[in-house]
């Protein structure tokens, strides 16, 4: 019997992984209610790991966990309205057959879905959480982190976000052309936090992670072609690819973690960075120039190391400042200050990251980590070595804890450091 548990428990998490947003694109296409759709189909998933250990994982589980959170989702319209005020929700959970949901060829509505999430009717600082979270399964807790605020705040605002979506009967369709400039930031935004969530599990270790970033490639490349000549899709999905090209060199051969200045190049994806620097030329002719473009420059400006043997930090600075002057975020902002002291200038890097005075920092790890790296390369290793500790302490990351720690140990007190 815990056999079989264990099996239900994992074609459970495999079905997650694999189709959870397109199951809640689809029954929330249907019924306009977000929130119902997850809440449905987290009462399928129950019911699936209390009856596939006695009736055996079904041939066809995520057929199985629809029909289960369809029929829910209708038992939730019958309980929370009137008759009257449910029977047009009940019609729409009811226009296809049983037979017709439980055909594999489910139809993927995720885009549709991601639009609806970034309808100009929802406050923009909400959109992109929502699409995380209904698209991926993200908490909000997660969520919070990504967008550095207090998981309380973001999960009241994706409450109100759903029960706006419902009330104010936002379809779920790929809009116009008319329409889709307005929204693109927020989807953009949504699955570049999907990949760097994804990207931040290295080993592939954790399940809730697990996948996300070949998603967000996935959904990236779903835009492009929709909209083939946005300079800012295009250069989102080469950020993207550029970073995957390098998943296989961050770790070595004993899963330690490798600093992306000591990766060995010839582990790198030479066609994934090519497909990447093929989309930076495609988006070069627009007159746009956006935020993803730049920071797509900048990992290809990083993967150019595997032609010349060095990196190139005065561009890299040059195009971090750029990001800067289109963007207030904080977190280019502390790249920039590091791209400025590995181009020779460490005391002007140290006085950028000090000059950032932004209080949702305290708690952002890769900060820490540069400040103590920049420290250490002024020559002040006491300092560095209470950063690193503070980073160290907010690494999640085994490997990365190590290396730090590493580097840590490595600066003596009173000297320099390396």
């Amino acid at each position: 019997m815990p056999e079989a548990a264990d099996e239900a428990r994992a074609a459970a998490e495999a079905a997650a992984r694999r189709s959870y947003g397109k199951l809640v694109a689809f029954l929330a296409a249907r019924s306009r209610d977000v929130a119902g759709a997850e809440d449905a189909l987290a009462d399928a998933f129950a019911a699936a790991l209390a009856s596939w250990p006695e009736t055996g994982v079904p041939a066809r589980p995520e057929a199985w966990l629809l029909s289960v959170a369809r029929r829910r989702a209708a038992d939730q319209h019958r309980r929370r309205a009137t008759r009257q005020a449910a029977l047009p929700h009940l019609r729409l959970m009811s226009e296809e057959t049983e037979a017709e949901t439980v055909h594999d060829d489910l139809p993927d509505e995720r885009l549709g879905l991601i639009f609806a999430c970034a309808h100009p009717a929802l406050d923009p600082g909400v959109r992109a959480p929502l699409i995380l979270q209904t698209l991926l399964g993200f908490d909000a807790a997660t969520i919070a982190s990504a967008f550095l605020v207090s998981p309380a705040a973001m999960g009241q605002r994706l409450v109100r976000a759903k029960a706006r979506i419902r009330q104010a009967g936002i379809p779920f369709r790929i809009p116009d052309r008319t329409e889709l400039g307005e929204r693109l930031q927020a989807v953009l935004e949504a699955i570049y936090a999907a990949f760097s969530e994804g990207w931040g599990d290295a080993a592939g270790s954790e399940s809730r992670r697990r996948n996300l970033a070949s998603e967000a490639i996935w959904l990236g490349r779903l835009v492009v072609r929709l909209m083939p000549d946005e300079p800012e899709a295009l250069g989102l999905l080469a950020l993207m690819l550029h970073a995957e090209a390098r998943r296989e060199a961050r770790r070595d051969a004993a899963g330690e973690f490798v600093p992306l200045s000591q990766q060995d190049t010839r582990l790198w994806d030479a066609d994934l960075a090519g497909e990447a620097d093929a989309l930076i030329m495609r988006a070069g002719p627009f007159a746009a120039l956006g935020r993803y473009q730049i920071e797509a420059a900048i990992q290809s400006a990083h993967a150019a190391r595997r032609f010349t043997g060095c990196t190139d930090w005065p561009a890299i600075a040059t195009l971090y400042a750029a990001i800067l002057a289109i963007s207030a975020s904080p977190v280019a902002a502390v790249n920039h200050a590091v791209a400025v002291a590995y181009a020779g200038r460490p005391a002007e890097g140290l006085r950028l990251l000090d000059a950032i005075g932004d209080t949702r920092l305290d708690t952002y790890q890769p900060y820490w980590a540069a400040r103590a790296e920049l420290l250490s390369l002024t020559g002040d290793a006491e300092l560095a070595r209470k950063a690193y500790l503070v980073a160290i302490g907010l690494e999640t990351d085994p490997a990365v804890r190590r290396f730090l720690e590493k580097r840590r140990e490595a600066l003596a007190p009173g000297q320099p450091g390396g």
